[in-house]
């Protein structure tokens, strides 16, 4: 018998972060686990852009500390149209649980992160997550 791979709820990712390390290993990595991504960017004029053009963004991973603004301001236009956010961050703001699904603390290890989406995507399938990691905040109104 054949198991057949479940179909994810999140496959394509806009990713928003200004250090290029960070962002080149975030890439790589969700790269390697079967994700898309959609595009990387380092601004919140860039992530604006993107978020605007692409009606296929299933989720959005923002630090909040962008180059030229915060990532609230990409947050605000995701959720405007309707797509799930992720803070990746030393230090979640705020208005985080009007405006995303959960925030991630910095520095997480990928494995984190990968939980992270998993559990999202648990909550958008309408059920209810086994265990969080241990750097994750989930906001189930946002979600």
């Amino acid at each position: 018998m054949l198991f057949a791979k479940k179909k994810r709820l999140i496959e394509r990712i806009l990713l928003v972060e200004d250090e290029p390390l960070v962002a080149f290993d975030t890439e790589h990595f969700l790269g390697g686990e079967g994700f898309e991504i959609v595009a990387t960017i380092d601004s919140v004029a860039g992530a604006l852009a993107v978020i605007a053009e692409d009606d296929a963004i299933d989720l959005v991973l923002v630090d909040v500390n962008l180059v030229d603004g915060s990532g609230v301001e990409v947050a605000r236009a995701a959720q405007a149209r309707g797509v799930q956010v992720l803070f990746v961050t030393g230090s979640c703001p705020g208005e985080a649980r009007k405006l995303a699904a959960g925030c991630l603390a910095k520095p997480y290890p990928q494995r984190d992160l990968l939980a992270a989406i998993a559990v999202i995507e648990a909550v958008i399938g309408g059920k209810k997550p086994r265990k969080l990691p241990g750097s994750f905040s989930l906001f189930l109104g946002a979600a």
